[in-house]
């Protein structure tokens, strides 16, 4: 076969998944565009060519041979694209995309050629933009090792959940604190360092894990540099924007060491790229079956974006209302003045709702955010929906957690979160709040994200629509500190009126 009937399937079958998925791919490169924490992916693309074209002498020692069975795990690609783009997961859809480009390989060329090649290919999904998830989980592991580090340095700190007080000033974690940046770039250049000066799969793994390794303790250390040099200087040095100058060269020499020290077990003995293999060459498949199998993963693609097509139609109909109860079991009468001026900040959602219920001495708000037809910018779960703002000057979260509900409730557990305003001399009970919060998809409560974008994309994908909402209830924190009990009874008594009012909003008309 002449290079150009080896490489006219691949041809066909690349440009037909950036065509169909053109959307999927043009987000990912937005991200790429406007992300700090992402651009590094631009690199992506080129260092996978270089990577392959160094490997183009042993490439020419095999023939392709196509492997039809390889469509089955293409179709679990191609599943997971439809789960994710129903449910309006960017990340998981774009790791889909790079998962057909790299499945395509195989089914094409055979699992000679993808042997050979098989770090490049992996390396794409540094292309995908993932991995913000880590971002509350790195903030809080930052500001655990900072304050314990600034205690233990002799300084008296004071915390309240991502905050934290010392003599010369107050400090907070921001997400430019977290260190995922570092994360992601020191993997990425760390894997490619691995693969380029090892041969032993051993040592790249080691290498691999110390690349995830380095740069957390790193920021751990960056974070407790800038405090310690702020409270040293009387706030002279380290404030305002330029600690995060200090954090890049900091993070800088993090690397150069790591990678001067990774060089001293490094094995330049390796074959030089482009040597002759010694192995058995395969037998080459045929031009026909190439095509069949070509064919058969586009035809599979059609399929998919036909599908998504068919179950994303817009609805018709009126938009949604919600009408809470004027009054709730257990004598929780509604109508009551405002407990507080703050909002949670769920972005755009259909229908929102809310009222003030009294029982006694006892307030409890609630807050509901509706949302139906949901696209990218109108969905419930996003890093944008959260309580409070990050940075928010009249806001900040001092606490969070997850606790269970009282036997009898339709859920079992809410996510909980202690407010307070920043900074306040003559704090008092509006200016402090316990928070309860879940997420009603279709019927049924979870307090986790991922299990809501899993049900909403199961319902999606069974044709039972994409309604859900979000429940919030707060109530001011008081002294005797019942607020948190006196919450938790509310949800758990009255979560089963409210799933009834939810339904009948869900029940109103509305077709494709």
């Amino acid at each position: 076969m002449s290079p150009l009937q080896v490489l006219l399937p691949a041809l066909v079958l690349l440009s037909a998944l950036l065509v169909l998925f053109y959307d999927t791919a043009a987000a990912m490169v937005g991200i790429w565009m406007r992300s700090e924490t992402f651009a590094h992916a631009f690199l992506v693309p080129p260092i996978v060519l270089w990577l392959v074209w160094r490997r183009r002498a042993d490439l020419a020692q095999h023939r392709p041979r196509a492997q039809p069975w390889m469509l089955l795990p293409m179709a679990g690609a191609c599943l997971l694209w439809l789960m994710a783009a129903l449910a309006g997961v960017n990340s998981a859809s774009q790791f889909a995309l790079v998962a057909l480009i790299v499945l395509s390989v195989p089914a094409v060329f055979g699992f000679a050629v993808t042997r050979e090649i098989l770090f490049p290919l992996l390396f794409l999904f540094f292309a995908v933009p993932m991995g913000e998830f880590m971002v509350p989980y790195m903030m809080e592991w930052t500001a655990d090792f900072t304050v314990a580090a600034v205690a233990l340095s002799g300084v008296p700190v004071f915390r309240e959940g991502l905050q934290f007080v010392i003599p010369s000033g107050n400090w907070s974690v921001v997400e430019a604190c977290s260190g995922v940046r570092y994360l992601i770039a020191s993997f990425m250049v760390g894997s490619l360092f691995a693969y380029l000066n090892y041969r032993s799969n051993t040592r790249r793994a080691v290498f691999m894990l110390a690349s995830i390794a380095m740069p957390i303790v790193a920021n751990w250390l960056r974070a407790y540099m800038i405090v310690m040099l702020g409270q040293l200087s009387g706030n002279k040095l380290a404030a305002g924007a330029d600690h995060l100058v200090y954090g890049w060269v900091f993070f800088g020499i993090i690397i150069m060491v790591m990678f001067l020290v990774g060089a001293r077990w490094s094995e330049p003995d390796a074959p030089a790229p482009g040597r002759p293999s010694a192995r058995t060459v395969p037998v080459a498949g045929s031009a026909v079956q190439t095509w069949i199998v070509t064919v058969g993963v586009v035809g599979l693609m059609l399929a998919t974006q036909g599908l998504m097509g068919w179950l994303d139609r817009p609805l018709d109909g009126p938009a949604p209302t919600v009408t809470l109860p004027a009054a709730l079991a257990g004598n929780w009468i509604g109508g009551s003045a405002a407990v507080t001026d703050w909002r949670p900040e769920y972005q755009n959602p259909n229908a929102v709702a809310q009222n003030v219920y009294q029982s006694g001495d006892k307030v409890v708000a609630v807050w509901i955010g509706y949302y139906r037809d949901q696209s990218p910018d109108r969905k419930l779960v996003t890093s944008t929906n959260v309580l409070v703002e990050q940075g928010s000057a009249e806001w900040v979260g001092t606490a969070r957690g997850v606790v269970a509900l009282d036997a009898g409730s339709v859920a079992t557990r809410v996510r909980t979160a202690s407010l307070r305003r920043p900074a306040n001399p003559n704090i008092d009970a509006r200016d402090k709040l316990e928070v309860a919060y879940l997420y009603w998809v279709g019927g049924s409560y979870t307090t986790s994200d991922v299990q809501a974008k899993l049900m909403l994309a199961f319902n999606r994908l069974l044709g039972r629509g994409d309604d859900c909402a979000v429940l919030i209830f707060y109530t001011p924190q008081r002294e005797s500190d019942r607020s948190a009990q006196i919450l938790r009874d509310f949800v758990g008594q009255q979560l089963q009126a409210l799933s009834a009012t939810l339904a009948a909003t869900a029940a109103a008309p509305s077709v494709r």
